[in-house]
């Protein structure tokens, strides 16, 4: 019993410092995400749908309005707002022109790439100094996270 009690301490210890690996990782990104999206006038949730578009040729207005958690209304301002900015671009199914395909553009995808490998240079910074078992240890992490 005795050795199971450790063992969970041990864990909970480990967990506390990817706790604060997470946080200080997702701390860092948020003010590089603030600054570079405040040049843009391009909000968080704005920003966010930018992401999903990026990995999918397109997305319904009822996809967005799933994926962002918002109304259909809601999600319609955000492409609004994206569309004037050059990020986004509508276009209409051939089948029903009806249904609303929104679709990253060019713009958008830069600005995503940009975000993406101020990301990757922070974890390059902080990964430098980790030994391979800790490196090794939070990618296991991270996969586990993502499944």
């Amino acid at each position: 019993m005795q050795a199971v009690n450790e063992k969970k301490q041990t864990v909970r210890k480990d967990a506390g410092r990817l706790a604060d690996f997470i946080m200080f990782t997702q701390r860092s990104f948020l003010l590089n995400l603030s600054k570079e999206l405040n040049k843009g006038n391009v909000s968080f949730a704005q920003f966010f749908l930018l992401g999903y578009l990026a990995k999918e040729d397109y997305l319904t207005m009822t996809d967005i309005s799933k994926k962002m958690g918002h109304s259909t209304a809601a999600a319609t301002g955000l492409v609004d707002r994206l569309e004037k900015l050059g990020y986004v671009q509508r276009l209409h199914a051939s089948d029903d022109r009806r249904k609303v395909m929104v679709q990253i553009t060019r713009k958008g995808i830069d600005l995503v790439e940009k975000m993406r490998e101020d990301i990757v240079e922070n974890l390059v910074e902080v990964m430098a100094d980790m030994d391979q078992g800790t490196t090794d240890a939070v990618i296991e992490a991270s996969d586990k996270l993502n499944d």
